[in-house]
């Protein structure tokens, strides 16, 4: 199966990840913390306004809750520590920023509804419009990203292309069964956890993101069992 449109976001992003590197390494560190912030609030709003367009938020907290669960259980976010710590040292990059960045460059690439109705549309045959439309946007928001949180962002291409590229597959056999409810459930419950991230990249909290992913995978299951009945 042709993932065109994955191919073009991942060159999108380190294209614009690159040109965000060359301003990083020329920037005076008070604007580095400024675009740091910047993100940070960003990250916020995004997943405030993905967020409110939940329908169902009784499966949204359940999904959550058992996902921080799961996610604890299996210590994801000391296990990409441990392996983004090992990958930024070999690039001589500071492990924290290095880890934010990947971090937050995934997620705010990954979490809207754009990359699942876009997975959905060349799964199913079609053009993949709307995967050119975030390659845009994805690029240019890698450039501010780069030039505030590093290499990271760079790196966030592995992540973005296995889910995406994971998803269209998905898609291809079951994109037509995918009711809108489980889309915005989806985007919804990526948009809480966007909400606990920018709230990490501004020091507000010290949020375990990583171990909440399980509930993007909970939700799915939910939103099932609640049409099912």
């Amino acid at each position: 199966m042709i993932i065109t449109g994955t191919l073009v976001n991942v060159a999108a992003v380190i294209a614009g990840s690159l040109i965000g590197l060359l301003f990083n390494a020329r920037l005076p560190q008070r604007f580095t913390e400024i675009l740091f912030q910047a993100i940070g609030l960003f990250t916020i709003v995004l997943g405030i306004a993905m967020a409110l367009r939940a329908t169902e938020w009784i499966l949204i907290i359940l999904s959550l809750i058992v996902g921080s669960i799961i996610g604890e259980l299996l210590q994801l976010e000391h296990f990409f520590d441990r392996l983004a710590t090992r990958i930024g040292k070999t690039f001589k990059t500071v492990g924290a920023r290095f880890n934010e960045g990947l971090l937050t460059a995934f997620l705010l690439f990954c979490m809207g509804s754009m990359t699942i109705l876009g997975a959905i549309e060349e799964g199913m045959g079609g053009k993949p419009e709307l995967f050119y439309i975030k390659s845009l946007m994805d690029g240019i928001s890698s450039i501010a990203l780069a030039s505030g949180l590093g290499i990271g962002v760079l790196f966030s291409i592995v992540p973005l292309f296995l889910y995406q590229a994971g998803l269209t597959l998905l898609s291809s056999h079951f994109g037509a069964f995918m009711p809108e409810l489980m889309i915005s459930g989806i985007s919804a419950t990526g948009g809480v956890i966007l909400v606990g991230l920018g709230l990490n990249i501004l020091k507000v909290t010290q949020i375990r993101v990583l171990n909440l992913l399980p509930a993007l995978l909970l939700i799915v299951v939910a939103t099932w069992i609640f049409l099912m009945f």
